[in-house]
């Protein structure tokens, strides 16, 4: 972790370690125009977060996805509004026009900026959701722990 990220960690007591609020902020554009670029916050000190937004990279090949490292020591907070704390808890992300999404519906947003949009159309089925809610919610709550870092 960069050196700025420690300290927002000791700012913010119990960083990732809170229940995090799951619930994913769902947004819809009409007419199915989505507005391009959508940029993820991750936590490149996070191994498994680190080898998601790689792999996401690797597909990026339409280059609707951008990504910001919040652990790295050149994050801004005052420039982005999003800080290190808030991020840790919950995966976020941004579309060009300002609108924020978190949690689960950033996953599916991805999938379908790289072309998996039926991956996606699969996770919001409602069974499938609860699922993944669930799941996420967990792996958020255990992710320092489970990477060996809390």
């Amino acid at each position: 972790m960069g050196i700025r990220g420690q300290m927002e960690k000791k700012a913010c007591k119990g960083y990732c370690q809170t229940s995090p609020d799951i619930h994913p902020t769902v947004m819809t554009h009409h007419g199915g125009t989505k507005p391009y670029p959508l940029t993820v916050y991750f936590d490149a000190d996070c191994p498994i977060c680190r080898r998601e937004i790689d792999l996401m990279k690797i597909f990026n090949r339409r280059n609707h996805l951008e990504f910001i490292d919040f652990s790295a020591s050149s994050y801004l907070p005052a420039e982005h509004g999003l800080s290190p704390c808030d991020l840790g808890k919950v995966i976020h992300a941004r579309w060009s026009d300002g609108t924020i999404i978190t949690g689960v519906e950033v996953f599916r947003e991805m999938w379908e900026a790289i072309g998996l949009g039926f991956l996606a159309r699969f996770a919001r089925r409602p069974t499938i959701n609860k699922l993944l809610v669930k799941a996420y919610t967990w792996f958020a709550r255990n992710r320092l722990r489970l990477t060996g870092r809390a």
